[in-house]
């Protein structure tokens, strides 16, 4: 809402003049609401607020205004407040009175203006809001039932969901709004804003004044604000750069914690309803805990970031705090995040693992025990809060499953993004936000009487791609990519029609006049490339059809569809006379057309890049041509086709159309250079002449200028560098200027100007490598960052409307005709649409100029008016635009045919598309003729052949000789032949691959495998064996074994284990010698292999068993005469002693006391029994080894049984067709049945899986075709190809069932055949029938054998995979002990390395033993020698004294003086050691200034400097020189002896130390040595360091206290001083009071007096009599007060009657005296009379300012508290009704005094009210 007071508005937008005023249509219900402020409130905070104000513009001067602008806004009675303000002021706080305002008028954006321009203020002023921007987040707030509030652009929109009236409030700051927030209350609303230094500012509800700003909390914009759940609170978390989330006490507007919130965008900020204190932010990737903690320097804003873990990152957009301090926030893909301690404890999802939502969920609710969610999917879900917050997974899924208990889906096309709740209670209506354009009414209560969801409202959703006006009316059509299209009527502010459509709507424009005189044509284009034309009208006009209902002001009727372009639509143009539509599009064509009744195509020009605009020549150009602006930078000039031109070719494009082109090349460097010189060259030539100024001074002065001064030469920078921007700035919009001249605005680098551009004469470059610039340009100012992106003229063309990228709308007076834009100076520019992502897209004028209207990229429309406010009144008279009527017949019309298809053809590809298909059936006819041909010519050459081959072999032709040329068949087999290897070629890369593929497959599967599992199957059973897949041994494998052999171990390993055989251990641990001993029997075949027999029947049988029996018997009796050879072989001699005993014997006596291995003290384990890594790897090795060999054998004599069976087979084949001939020969009656044939399994010869020909390929390859022809379908019963490609070969491989031959008949009749040929054929029946059961019992026997052989090699084979078992598990107990050992080695290298660092120490300290020892000895003798010196001084002193000498005993104190002597201090590196010495030094200085003192006591004081009387001076200096001498040695005798000490000490260290560590082993008493923990020296030397700190800290306590100390004695000196002043006091009190000094402590124990305790009673009780009868007056002296109040503010309506009736008399007055001046002294008397009326009114409005004054005295010495209220002197107050005559008098002289004389504050007068 523009609300500029400078403007009248009208009476139905009186709210934009007037912040507490409504719109009168909706002022009458709500006038009890809105009450407009007294005015005496107003009056007395008017001075308040603009100090406030100007405080806000001065933020340094906030603590030092704040409380003069509190004084100055708080008023209160009895001057309590002061000592209030007086307390503030000491504790530095900023205390705003509550009933405190700021001047919107003053605090609202105003357009920009150019100085020193007569461009009026309000030249646009806003009308109406047609859109809103349901993309921004959180952009609906509830302030009230029946009003909305939501951003829009730099408005803020208040919309009356009844009444649907809107009212608009400005933003402060012209760089737009962030967001805005409603106040708990309601009372009040947050807007925060955009821009440089952007403020929130709090705006009371319902009358909108500003109440509160707060300024600083963020940079640029404000993403989100909220009110803590008291509303005492108010967070702000700002977007980039700084993202500063700021806690403000709003009402105080101080900041009250302030931080950094995240890195990147933030979203959302809230307080806890539930925990005081606690925050939340969420946003991109990110959710964030906030909590504000009381720390010993103040209260402090910590932040906890939340940690997804195992869960995807998100962006966050809603979530709701927890009761318990837990947080539920949503997920992009829809499920529930539950946040606990700034981790997810559980993710929630519906059952089946569900997402909650189809989308982001937007918001959370929390409401009455229920959790309801808000998603992106248009869908609203109630959870039950308990579940959700005691939820827990149970799994490691971390999934929650849970139902809703509630669900309301809203539609199909709905995107909820934000919901506010009624503000009635116990409502459950909520009003929702749909990102798809649209506000929703929604019922949650979720019960039988659930209303169904209302759309309020419905806008464009998105960026509004095409908008245009119509030239007739004031009407508006726009489109967007919601696939919308819809009319407006911006002159009775309201929608008409909308129709919808399959894609969205990228471009709009109106027809004209010319085109459609009704102006109800309106040309859509589409992001598809469709064009769509469609009719508007009113249906109220239309005749009645049957089927048909008429409703709405308007509606939309698609007339012609047809798809121009392949690409979305971005520029529809009509050409000047209306006969050709042109269209462009991004896929860089412009498409013409006919203009009629329908629509048809001329043809297409193609142009260098995507089309921006379209503009034709206008009326005063003589050629008819059109300028297409392209993206890219280029402009084409294209010649109108013409429109009777048919086009028969097969394409739509034009080829000889004349075209004029222009690529736009930058200049903006080359001006900036020129600026830059020009500016140089100004500079220059004004040091120039300030230089020759200096010359000629000093020349009149007498000096000579110096050759510098004379030859002085500036070093001129260098230029900037010329630039030219890759790639190309785009172009943003242009429009003609003159014939082949236009304007140009660019964007990017070359924004800033607007470039005259024409084209030139030469045409035939290169259009990529064309480079055309302006011949001129023209500044435009503030434009650098900020391009122009849309130009539009009124129609008279004195108007010029600039759209910029920035949102804001400029507009230039202009004087036309003024092609070159010389009159475009002075401008006035205005902020509408968002400043950050609201690029105006579209800026037109109607039709009648009265009304501007925009559209941009944040989805707003805005209609403005041009006109003054009287003749906008005048217009809004009329209710609405005038709707097109219906052409005459419409109703009949059928609907027209649509593209709804987004895959259809366009019109040049459809028509293509005919021409080939008209092509591809031609060649096809052509190709059958010649195929027919072809196929004649065939058959009769085949008739040829077919003769030739019934001639005689002698005339029969050859196939060669039926060559008509040999060259023919080469020429073919070569070009055959170079085509294969051509394919070859091609193929090469792919057959190198796959040869490569195969070869990796074959080493990783196949030649790594030793042998693959063969199955072996019996013949008459179901028993088969099956062959270990082994494995070849690895290369790592052969490197151990070669390691263990050159190591040689193994041996051990072997000998336990063949102990352990020995002993007879568990059977389990299998040994290599166990698998020697045992295995080797039992893998020895003892397949008996029967001979062959000639007997047959139960003979063969018995005699096989006869012998059986008797081989039986003859090995129990060999095996029985071998053991009883063993026994007596074994008998041992009589005087042999058994081995085992022997070696037991041994073994115990060395081994005695070893009962239990390594229990013994001296135990240790023997060389040959120590185990390490090797050779437990050995031992692996050797048994991987063995498993492998008995594998292998084992493998070996499977394959050896199963090319027996194949021999086997074949020989049974063979045999099998031996005895078919047999039984051919034989009658029926007498052939035996054959026996079943076996055959070989697949799994008997798996080797032949790999084996392949080319045949097999080919025929591979057959399968994959067809396969693939059959798009997937199975085959066969669902088996894969390489299944059925082994069951054909396995069919082809089987040998054909050979049936037996018919047998003839033999029809020999008895009579024919003789005795000896029957007797023969008996014979040779018989002979067969010996073939036929030999040839069976044959193939029986062979096949039992095989089957006998195969169960024995089975069972040894089930016995080795026991074994092999067992082998198994030996091997992981190795595995595991060499793991073990392993850990073993590496314990054991550290101990090593431990000792040996032992071992080290040991000597390090014995050397440094012997060289302390040595050193130690140094020094006794270099002390022994410092004694004898001071032994020779002494001896010399003694000598040089003599004897008898009477200053002997001076003499000798003198030399035996102690003196102190300045040491020269070396600068130590330790601060603690030099702190030492210090203190050392100190100590013996007062050491030494005691014995000094002790010496001057004994003898007197000495002065060693004055050589006493009569003594010889040379003895003296002697003597001196002697002490000297003495002193320098005593102090080297003191450092050698203190060196000596340290050495020593050193030298006893030492010893102790390598006594224990000498030999590795502690020494049994410990009682000289203090044994410390490891962890406790480490503590003592960390102690050592917390000593040395506490050191520190506690010298500088000290030195602290030292100071505090000095303090407090200057503070004890001056507390007696003020003691002192006190007690004198007290005494002067005393002496006033009590007359004489008295003892207050015995006052203190006096009793007290029971008439002074009777007579304080009275006393309170008169007291509460006198209060009570104060109260009664105070209560008459309100009513009165009431009274004089009303009486006042009727005498000052009066008073203001009478003052513009004064200045109306005035002004008579003037007119009066200027025409008496003419006419004469007639009228003289007159005026005399006037004079004295005039005096004698001023003389009564003195007379009642006195009576108001002496009013003002009486009221207050009523109002003062505890004052004494003399008896008046004069008559009573007059009764109530009287008082408004008494007020008549003192009002007129107080508000005259006010208004005239201008006596005092305006304050002033309503505090005397008061």
């Amino acid at each position: 809402m523009k609300m500029d007071s400078s403007e009248k508005q009208p009476a139905e937008d009186n709210f934009q003049g007037d912040p507490t005023g409504k719109q009168k249509a909706s002022g009458e219900t709500e006038s009890s609401n809105v009450q407009p402020p007294p005015e005496n409130n107003t009056t007395s905070q008017s001075a308040g607020a603009q100090e406030a104000h100007t405080q806000a513009e001065d933020p340094s001067q906030d603590k030092a205004q704040a409380p003069a602008a509190s004084e100055q806004v708080q008023q209160q009675p009895g001057g309590s407040s002061d000592a209030v303000e007086e307390e503030e002021e000491r504790m530095g706080m900023k205390k705003l009175s509550e009933d405190m305002y700021y001047n919107y008028d003053e605090l609202y954006s105003r357009p920009v203006i150019t100085a020193d321009s007569e461009i009026p203020e309000n030249l646009l002023h806003l009308t109406h809001s047609f859109g809103y921007d349901c993309g921004r987040r959180a952009n609906l707030q509830l302030l009230d039932e029946r009003t909305l509030a939501f951003v829009a652009g730099n408005q803020l929109i208040f919309l009356d969901v009844r009444t649907k009236e809107q009212r608009y409030l400005r933003s402060c700051s012209g760089g737009g709004i962030g967001t805005i927030m409603a106040h708990p209350s309601n009372r009040y609303f947050a807007v925060a804003e955009k821009g440089d230094q952007p403020n929130i500012v709090i705006y009371e509800y319902p009358s909108l004044r500003p109440y509160r700003i707060l300024r600083g909390g963020t940079g640029q914009a404000y993403s989100f604000v909220d009110f803590n759940h008291e509303g005492t609170l108010l967070a702000s978390v700002g977007s980039a750069p700084d993202y500063m989330l700021t806690l403000w006490e709003w009402r105080h507007e101080q900041v009250m914690l302030r931080c950094k919130a995240f890195s990147q965008d933030v979203y959302r900020v809230t307080f806890s309803p539930d925990n005081p204190g606690q925050l939340t932010t969420s946003g991109s990737g990110h959710i964030k805990f906030w909590k504000m903690a009381s720390t010993f320097t103040g209260l402090k804003l910590q932040g906890l970031l939340g940690r997804f873990g195992k869960t995807a990152l998100t962006d966050i957009e809603g979530y709701v705090e927890l009761p318990d301090g837990k947080v539920v926030s949503g997920s992009e893909w829809g499920n529930m995040l539950l946040w606990d301690g700034g981790l997810i404890k559980v993710e929630i999802c519906r059952k089946g693992g569900r997402t909650c939502h189809a989308g982001t969920i937007q918001q959370f609710a929390l409401d009455e025990g229920e959790l309801m969610t808000i998603g992106s999917d248009g869908a609203i879900r109630g959870w039950d809060f308990e579940s959700i917050d005691t939820a827990d997974c149970n799994d490691d899924s971390g999934l929650f499953e849970i139902e809703p208990m509630n669900e309301m889906v809203i539609g199909r096309n709905v995107s909820l993004s934000s919901m506010v709740k009624s503000c009635l209670p116990d409502s459950f209506i909520w009003f929702a936000q749909d990102s798809n354009g649209g506000i929703w009414k929604l019922d949650l209560s979720f019960s039988n009487i659930t209303q169904d969801p209302e759309c309020l409202f419905s806008f464009h959703a998105g960026v509004i791609q095409g908008m245009d006006v119509s030239s007739t009316s004031h009407l508006m059509a726009t489109t967007t990519l919601d696939r919308s299209v819809r009319i407006f009527d911006f002159l009775a502010k309201k929608e008409l029609t909308t129709s919808r459509y399959k894609q969205g709507g990228t471009t709009l424009t109106w027809a004209p006049r010319l085109v459609n005189p009704s102006g109800g044509l309106v040309v859509v284009g589409f992001e598809d490339g469709v064009v769509r034309l469609l009719e508007l009208y009113n249906p109220q006009s239309l005749r009645v059809v049957a089927g048909r209902s008429r409703y709405g002001d308007a509606e939309l009727r698609l007339k012609q569809a047809f798809k121009p372009h392949n690409a979305a639509v971005t520029a529809i143009a009509y050409e000047r006379n209306g006969e050709i539509l042109a269209t462009g599009s991004m896929d860089c064509t412009v498409f013409f057309f006919t203009v009629g009744d329908r629509y048809d195509p001329i043809g297409f020009v193609t142009v260098p890049g995507p089309v921006q605009g379209l503009e034709w020549s206008p009326q005063s150009h003589g050629k008819n041509t059109l300028l297409v602006l392209c993206r890219s930078g280029h402009v084409v000039e294209v010649q109108s086709p013409d429109p009777e031109a048919q086009n028969h070719g097969t394409t739509y494009h034009i080829s000889g159309l004349p075209t004029r082109n222009f690529t736009f090349s930058s200049i903006k460097s080359h001006i900036k250079r020129e600026e830059e010189i020009a500016r140089r060259q100004a500079l220059k030539e004004k040091k120039q002449k300030e230089r020759e100024a200096q010359l000629k001074k000093a020349k009149e002065e007498g000096l000579e200028p110096t050759e510098e001064e004379l030859q002085e030469v500036e070093e001129e920078e260098e230029l900037p560098p010329l630039y030219t921007p890759d790639p190309p700035s785009p172009l943003c919009c242009g429009f003609y200027s003159l014939p082949g001249a236009f304007w140009l605005s660019m964007g990017g680098y070359d924004s800033g100007f607007l470039y005259h551009c024409k084209f030139s004469e030469q045409q035939g470059e290169d259009l990529l490598q064309r480079r055309d610039e302006p011949f001129t340009f023209l500044p435009v100012q503030n434009t650098d960052e900020d391009p122009i992106c849309t130009i539009t003229f009124s129609s008279s063309r004195q108007l010029l409307l600039c759209g910029m990228q920035s949102g804001s709308v400029r507009a230039y007076p202009l004087q036309p005709p003024d092609f070159h834009l010389t009159s475009m100076q002075a401008f006035w520019a205005l902020s509408v649409h968002d400043n950050q992502y609201g690029q105006l897209r579209q800026l037109r004028c109607s039709f009648d100029d009265q009304f501007v209207l925009t559209t941009g990229e944040d989805g707003n429309i805005f209609s403005f008016s041009l006109l003054p406010q009287e003749d906008l009144f005048k217009v809004l008279q009329r209710s609405k635009a005038k709707v097109p009527s219906p052409r005459v017949g419409v109703e009949m019309e059928g609907v027209a045919q649509d593209i709804e298809d987004p895959l259809a053809y366009s019109i040049e590809t459809a028509k293509q598309k005919l021409e080939m298909d008209r092509m591809r059936r031609e060649a096809e006819m052509r190709k059958v003729e010649r195929r027919k041909m072809l196929a004649e010519l065939q058959n009769q050459f085949k008739q040829l052949l077919e003769k030739n081959q019934g001639l005689p072999e002698h005339v029969r032709l050859h196939r060669t000789e039926l060559e008509l040329d040999r060259r023919f068949r080469e020429e073919t087999e070569r070009m055959t032949a170079q085509r294969v290897r051509e394919a070859r070629k091609e193929l090469a890369w792919e057959e190198e691959r796959h040869r490569i593929g195969l070869q990796k497959l074959q080493e990783r599967f196949w030649d790594s495998l030793e042998s693959d599992t063969v199955t072996v199957v019996a013949f008459q059973s179901d028993h088969r064996i099956s062959t270990y897949r082994l494995l070849a041994l690895s290369q790592r494998f052969h490197e151990l074994k070669q390691r263990g052999r050159v190591g040689g171990p193994g041996t051990v390993g072997q000998e336990r284990w063949r102990n352990k055989a020995e002993a007879g251990k568990d059977s389990s641990n299998i040994t290599a010698d166990q698998e020697d001993l045992g295995e080797e029997a039992v893998m020895a075949p003892h397949v008996v292999r029967p001979g062959g027999s000639k007997l047959a029947g139960r003979q063969a049988e018995k005699l096989r068993k006869a012998t059986e029996k008797a081989e039986r018997a003859r090995v129990k009796i060999e095996k029985r005469r071998k053991e009883w050879a063993e026994l007596y072989a074994t008998k041992p001699n009589e005087n042999c002693e058994d081995p085992e005993d022997v070696r037991a014997i041994r073994l115990a006596t060395e081994n005695m006391g070893d009962f239990k291995l390594k229990t013994a003290k001296d135990f240790t384990v023997p060389e040959h029994l120590r185990m390490n890594a090797e050779k437990k790897r050995a031992q692996l090795v050797h048994l991987e080894e063995k498993i492998h060999e008995r594998k292998t054998q084992m493998n070996s004599r499977i394959m050896a049984l199963r090319d027996t069976k194949v021999s086997l087979v074949s020989r049974l084949r063979s045999q099998a067709q031996q005895l078919q001939a047999v039984q051919e020969r034989l009658a029926p009656h007498f052939c035996s049945p054959a026996p079943t044939l076996p055959s070989l399994l697949p799994e008997e010869t798996p080797e032949t899986k790999l084996r392949y020909t080319r045949t097999t390929l080919q025929r591979y390859g057959a399968l994959r075709a067809q396969r693939a022809c059959t798009r997937g379908q199975e085959l066969e019963g669902g088996q894969t190809l390489l299944e059925q490609l082994e069951a054909e070969i396995e069919k082809q491989e089987e040998t054909p069932c050979h049936t037996p031959a018919d047998r003839r008949e033999r029809e020999v009749e008895e009579s024919g055949v003789t005795e000896l040929e029957e007797e023969m054929r008996e014979v040779e029946e018989i002979r067969l029938l010996y073939e036929e059961e030999s040839l069976l019992e044959q193939m029986s026997s062979s096949m039992w054998q095989f089957d006998a052989e195969l169960c024995l090699l089975r069972h040894e084979k089930l016995w080795l995979d026991i074994q092999m078992k067992l082998a198994d598990l030996r091997h992981v107990t190795l595995f595991q002990e060499l793991l073990l050992l392993k850990e073993f080695e590496k314990r054991e290298n550290s101990l090593q390395e431990r000792l040996n660092a032992c071992v080290e120490e040991e000597e390090d300290l014995r050397s440094k033993l012997e060289e302390c020892k040595q050193a130690l000895e140094l020094k006794r003798r270099d002390i022994s020698k410092l004694q004898e010196r001071e032994r020779a001084i002494a001896a010399t002193f003694q000598a040089s004294l003599g004897e008898n000498n009477k200053f002997a005993d001076f003499l000798t104190r003198v030399f035996k003086k102690k003196i102190k002597r300045v040491k020269k201090k070396e600068k130590a590196g330790d601060d603690e050691e030099q702190e030492d010495s210090d203190e050392d030094s100190d100590e013996e200085s007062d050491w030494d200034e005691d014995e000094d003192d002790s010496g001057s006591e004994s003898g007197g004081p000495l002065d060693d400097s004055v050589c006493p009387p009569n003594c010889n001076s040379e003895l003296f200096e002697n003597t001196v020189q002697l002490r000297e001498r003495r002193l320098d040695l005593e102090e080297l005798l003191v450092e050698e002896r203190k060196t000596a000490d340290n050495l020593r000490k050193e030298c006893d260290s030492l010893i102790k130390k390598i006594e224990f560590v000498s030999n590795g082993a502690v020494p049994c008493s410990l009682a000289p040595a203090l044994v410390l923990n490891t962890v406790a020296l480490g503590g003592l030397q960390e102690r050592i360091k917390e000593l040395q700190v506490e050191k520190s800290e506690q010298r500088d306590l000290y030195r602290q206290a030292r100071q505090q100390h000095v303090q407090l004695i200057h503070d004890r000196k001056d507390m007696e001083a003020k003691i002192q002043s006190l007690e004198a006091r007290c005494e002067q009190l005393m002496l006033m009071k009590f007359g004489k000094l008295v003892d207050l402590e015995a006052l203190q124990t006096l009793s007290g007096n029971r008439n002074l305790e009777e007579m304080r009673q009275d006393s309170r009780v008169r007291e509460a009599a006198y209060t009570q009868e104060v109260r009664q007056w105070e209560m008459k002296v309100t009513e009165a007060r009431h009274a004089v109040t009303e009486v006042t503010r009727h005498h000052t309506e009066r008073l203001l009657s009478m003052n513009s009736l004064l200045s109306q008399k005035k002004e008579m007055e003037d007119k009066l005296n200027t025409r008496q001046s003419r006419m004469g002294t007639q009228f003289q008397g007159r005026r005399h009379a006037e004079e004295d009326e005039r005096q004698r009114l001023y003389q009564l409005v003195q007379s009642q300012a006195q009576e108001a004054n002496a009013l003002r005295q009486e009221i207050n010495i009523l109002s003062r508290k505890g004052g004494h209220i003399l008896p008046p002197s004069q008559a009573p107050l007059p009764p109530l009704p009287e008082a408004p005559s008494r007020s008549t008098r003192t009002n007129p002289e107080r508000l005259n005094r006010h208004f005239k004389l201008g006596g005092g504050h305006p304050s002033t007068s309503s505090q005397g009210v008061e």
